[in-house]
């Protein structure tokens, strides 16, 4: 019964989204790269979280160790040069497979997003006088950047966003990036697609804020794994992003992508091995290395880069704008669906935040789940339930705390009287926050589709999501 109830619904989803249809070449994929979703049962719902790696990238992998011997790069040995080979040849494949103009731009490999963006932050010349703006939907790796620019003097200004749309308004947008220090230093940073609600952010912003004297810093973690992201057409000056998001393997290694003029600006407040040409003990000085060898601190991830390329390849096979195509044919059925889910007493059972519609966002949508009552359920009981149904969702506020505050309707007035009041804590639990806030909601559920993801991943979904209809 289950299967026709499946069958029947996914032929009414074909028929309401017919290009869906141009996708199924995922499904073959699917049953030979990802196989081991249906075998063991898994619903895997978090891409934004972490992407998935296909079995032929293990082996191609496995079989180039296996079959080289390779050693640390710093340094001219036969192992150590066959490593160097492969990790420049990682480089520039990713400079190519986002169209970046080597001459242009350079790809720092880090650990993930977050370092590149803490090696932005700590290196930008921020200075008295000088701005950083961004706007509240960020990533809390993207937030840490203001205790930089705080602790050096700089203006921090957060742009607002909208209810219900969680969207910037254009025109107030173009007042912030009149803030501008003429002549100073001004960073605007913001994400090409919201990790929260999978707003995507316009583009068109970069070069509109560099045209008023900002550099540029977009973060593409959340967007780059579905979405495709030409450098020669859109010009950001820093560019973070974790190639486990986009394919799943390796883990461990990151990237930073850089203009080269952009980079010039940076000093950095430290050296290490492999980011100098020359250091000396006894005569107190050093001289930093030129372009990505300044900001590899250290010795890269150099055994897992080679899968950097292997995975890169793999999504070019596939086609990014095959994965984008289904992923928003599924998180737009699953929109309509949820936002149609009501209880007996006709009130809502699903809040859903952000836009309904599937225009310029992405295959994340996050929500709250409401009782007949119209009291919301805890975050955590619908994790362990969808866990007990072996759905992989995340819950909480995914790191991005502006997004959070203001879908969860939490005010600047609660949350400084929060951290205020007398006999606050000086460590905050997620139960100390909860208590302060009088009971409302700390957090959220989030799904995400990406590349392995079929009707029935949503489908399943959906008849979990109508169990707590009553």
């Amino acid at each position: 019964m289950a299967a026709e109830t499946l069958d029947t619904a996914e032929a009414a989803f074909l028929e309401a989204w017919p290009d869906y249809g141009s996708t199924r070449t995922l499904d073959e994929l699917r049953a030979a790269e990802y196989a081991r979703l249906d075998r063991l049962g898994h619903v895997y719902l978090d891409y934004t979280g972490g992407g998935l790696y296909a079995s032929s990238q293990i082996r191609r992998h496995a079989e180039l160790l296996e079959n080289h011997v390779f050693g640390n790069p710093h340094s001219r040995n036969p192992t150590s040069l066959a490593m160097t080979e492969l990790v420049e040849r990682g480089r520039r494949k990713v400079l190519e497979f986002f169209n970046a103009p080597p001459e242009e731009y350079v790809a720092i490999f880090t650990a993930n997003a977050s370092t590149a963006l803490k090696l932005v932050g700590e290196a930008y010349p921020f200075g008295r006088g000088d701005h950083y703006l961004l706007t509240f939907d960020n990533h809390n790796s993207v937030n840490g950047i203001r205790e930089f620019a705080r602790a050096r003097g700089a203006e921090i200004t957060y742009v607002p966003m909208e209810l219900p749309s969680l969207r910037v308004d254009p025109e107030r947008l173009e007042d912030y990036l009149d803030l501008a220090r003429p002549g100073g230093h001004n960073l605007f940073a913001y994400p090409a697609q919201s990790n929260f609600s999978g707003v995507q952010h316009s583009l068109e912003w970069i070069a509109r804020a560099q045209q008023k004297g900002w550099d540029v810093l977009l973060d593409a973690a959340a967007f780059v794994p579905t979405n495709r992201l030409d450098l020669a057409r859109w010009k950001p000056d820093f560019v973070p992003l974790s190639f486990y998001k986009m394919f799943g393997y390796p883990t461990g290694v990151g990237c930073l992508i850089a203009r080269r003029r952009a980079l010039e600006k940076l000093h950095r407040p430290w050296f290490s091995g492999g980011t100098i040409t020359v250091a000396s003990v006894q005569g107190d000085r050093y001289y930093l290395a030129e372009g990505s060898s300044a900001f590899e601190d250290g010795t890269v991830n150099y055994l897992n880069i080679p899968g950097v390329e292997i995975g890169l390849e793999h999504l070019e096979r596939i086609g990014l704008g095959t994965i984008h195509h289904r992923c928003r044919c599924l998180a737009g059925w699953l929109l309509e669906q949820l936002h149609a889910l009501h209880h007996a007493n006709g009130r809502p059972a699903v809040r859903i935040y952000g836009p309904l519609d599937t225009e310029m966002r992405g295959g994340t949508i996050t929500m709250n789940f409401y009782g007949p009552e119209g009291t919301v359920i805890d975050h955590h009981v619908v994790e362990e339930r969808a866990a007990a149904a072996r759905i992989s969702l995340r819950t909480g506020c995914f790191c991005n705390p502006g997004g959070g505050e203001l879908a969860l309707g939490l005010s600047k007035t609660e949350l400084v009287g929060c951290f205020t009041q007398p006999g606050a804590p000086t460590r905050f639990t997620p139960d100390d926050f909860r208590m302060c806030i009088d009971g409302k909601s700390t957090g959220a559920v989030r799904i995400s589709f990406g590349l392995a993801s079929n009707f029935a991943d949503a489908w399943k979904f959906l008849e979990f999501a109508r169990s707590f209809c009553r």
